[in-house]
Parts: structure tokens; sequence; C-alpha cells
């Protein structure tokens, strides 16, 4: 781990990734309630909260193409700008519309960040230390999300609701300065932006659509459980528990840390053993606690819950990162990753939009085990039809 925290090529993805992974934890327990401070249904609420989502999706396929032409620097100093500006925006919100507006063009920057780092450590890495690598990549992601609920719970309840959209915005502006200070761009031996005939986007499309449809199914449900705990405990907890939303922030923070804690071990794993090592057990235990939450009865018992998926979601830090790295064509890394992120956030996307249409007509509790459903999809597709993707080194 100590050789792979010296390379040059990685280490500037993770200082941005903090910074920006905070202020999306920031803003885990403030997006539905301040939803629902416009008199809003449900499903009004899961467009919120799908909004970033949805930008994500229409973004990355973009994302692909610009790399190709402007290289990873410029887009993701672009991407994390136009998240900086889209959170300031909400600040100043009138309007549920306007605030669908501001978490889209979030989405779509977040899509070029998202798709430019990934193609950064995908090429920086080989298949017997990526895991790690991207696994201590997800690690620190994670410890941002960890402290960033329980301080947007702190700032909401002492402040106003709005106050934690000022912070983040200007967290993220001290992204876009480390992002145009530390990243290099694309390095001259990579394949990602030079070669263009066989690099096409929808040659590759074309070229993996298998992979993708199994693989990417798996991520897609994946994705859906990963997104829609994080709905679920915002709303559940003040909704059916009656707890307070600094309450809330302060359990989806002790969650953030189980999950947190375990990105070593998980990239560990998946070096050693393999992917599917991490996947399978990750997204069964993610569907269990997702799936406990309607039998609780109090702050203890959602606790507990949380606990569980915070385990379930740490065990698979980067994997799903991992696997599309290892999938991904030599000749267009950067094509690929964009359908691969396509794909899975589809699932972000289709979480909030579920949750909320369900709990409009059948309640929380319904929608809640929907979610938990797709964690064990995702497990028996990852363990039926996916090939393991570890190749190791010659002894």
């Amino acid at each position: 781990m100590r050789a792979l925290t010296r390379n040059p090529l990685i280490l500037p993805v993770y200082l941005p990734t903090f910074i920006l992974s905070f202020g999306q934890g920031i803003l885990l327990p403030i997006l539905p309630v301040f939803a629902k401070s416009f008199g809003v249904s449900y499903a009004w609420i899961g467009w919120v909260l799908a909004g970033e989502s949805i930008g994500t999706l229409v973004g990355d396929l973009p994302a692909g193409m610009l790399m190709r032409k402007m290289g990873r620097k410029t887009v993701m100093v672009a991407g994390v700008t136009l998240v900086s500006l889209s959170v300031l925006a909400l600040f100043f919100s009138q309007s549920i519309y306007q605030v669908v507006l501001y978490r889209f063009l979030a989405g779509f920057g977040n899509a070029l960040w998202n798709i430019s780092r990934l193609v950064y450590l995908a090429d920086a890495t080989q298949s017997h230390q990526r895991g790690r690598a991207i696994a201590l990549y997800g690690g620190t992601s994670r410890i941002g999300s960890f402290l960033g609920p329980g301080i947007g719970g702190v700032l909401a309840g002492y402040f106003t609701l709005k106050t934690p959209f000022l912070f983040y915005a200007g967290l993220a502006g001290i992204g876009i300065i480390t992002s145009i200070l530390f990243v290099e761009n694309t390095s001259s031996g990579s394949h990602t932006i030079r070669k263009t005939a066989r690099g096409h986007l929808f040659a590759v499309i074309k070229a993996q659509y298998w992979t993708l449809l199994t693989a990417g199914s798996g991520q897609l449900c994946a994705q859906t459980v990963r997104t829609g705990r994080n709905i679920i405990l915002p709303l559940y907890g003040p909704d059916i528990l009656g707890l307070d939303i600094q309450t809330i922030g302060w359990i989806m923070s002790a969650a953030s840390f189980v999950d947190m804690s375990l990105f070593y071990p998980a990239g560990l794993i998946m070096d050693r053993l393999g992917r599917k090592y991490v996947s399978v057990p990750s997204f069964t235990i993610q569907a269990i606690g997702v799936g406990l939450i309607p039998f609780t009865e109090g702050f203890l018992g959602l606790l507990l819950a949380a606990l569980l998926i915070g385990l379930g979601n740490g065990l698979s830090s980067g994997a799903m990162m991992t696997l599309g790295a290892d999938l991904a064509p030599k000749d267009a890394t950067g094509e690929f990753l964009a359908a691969w992120r396509l794909v899975g956030d589809g699932g972000r996307m289709g979480a909030p939009v579920a949750v909320g249409q369900i709990a409009d007509i059948l309640g929380l509790t319904p929608a809640t085990l929907v979610i938990a459903s797709f964690g064990v999809l995702a497990s028996t597709i990852f363990a039926l039809l996916v090939p393991e993707t570890l190749q190791k080194p010659p002894s």
C-alpha cells in the first residue's frame, strides 16, 4: 500500500475525492428534509434525490467522449466547477423545480469528475494491484462520507437547512484548486485519448454489449441498493420513528464509520482472492440490513440496521470500479468506463424514483423491501453470471 500511495498518477485524485465526498455526505441527511420543506409528496422528494443521478446518467457518455478531445485534467476541473456552482445555487432556490434542476447540473458535473478520475486510476494500475488502489480511493471517499452527515445535521440544526449548501460549495471550490494544481493531464502512454478508430464510443458499446448486459445488470442492482439506503434512512427515521435530523445525521455517520473501516481489507481480498469474494457477500449483507429497517422500533434498532448496511457496503469498497477497470479494453478505457458508469448510474437514478413512487402508493415499508430485493439480485448475478476478473502476476 505504501508503494501505491507514492504513485504520482494516483495521489492527486485522493484529496479532491475526500473533499467532494465530505460535501456529499453533508447533504445526505439534509436533501430529503429540504425537499419536504416545499410541502411536496414523497414522489417529488424522490425526483429531487434522483436529480443528481439523472444528470450523471446524461453526462456519462459525453464525459467519455470529451476526454478524448480535451484530456482528463480539463474534464475533471470542469466537473468539480459545475458541482460547486450548482450546490451554491441550491442556497438561492425558491421552488422545487429549481432544486431538481440544480441537482441535475450537479450530477452532470459528477459524471465529468467520476469518469475522468476512474480512467486516471485505471491507466495507473495493473490488475494485481488495482483492487487496493481503487479500494484506497473508495476508502478516501468513505472517510468523507463518514464525517459529512453528522456535520450536515449540526449545520442544519444550529443554523438553517440551507447553510450546508454554502459549506459544500466552498469545499468544492477547494477541490477545483487542488485539481488544477496537482492533477496531471493525459500521459503520453495513455491509450484512452490518442487512439480513435477502435475507441469510438458506440463501437465499444457494440463490442462489449454482453459484458455490459451481464456484469452491468449486477452493477445496476448493486447501485440501486447502495443509493436506496441513503434515501430510506433519512425518511424512515423522522417520518416513522419520529427522530430529528441531527440524530439521523449521527446514525448515518456511524454507519459510514463502519463502512470506511473496511476499505483496505476489501482491496486486499480483491487482489489476493478475487473480486467475487467481496461483491457477493457485500450485497447480501446490505440486502439483509435494508430489509430489517421496517422492523426497527426506535433509535437503537435503526442504528443497528444502518451499521449492518455499512458493514456490507464497506466490504465492497471500490468493487464496482475495480470490476469496470478490469473489464475495460485497453485501447478504449474511457469509452468503456463511460458506458459502465452509465449502467450503474441507472441504478442510482432509479432508486429515489422507486422509493418515492412506491412510498406514495403503498408506504415506506414496501418501498424499503423493494430496495432490499435489489441487493439479493446483485449478489445472485455476480455469483452466477460474472466471471472472476483478477489476473495474478506469474509466480
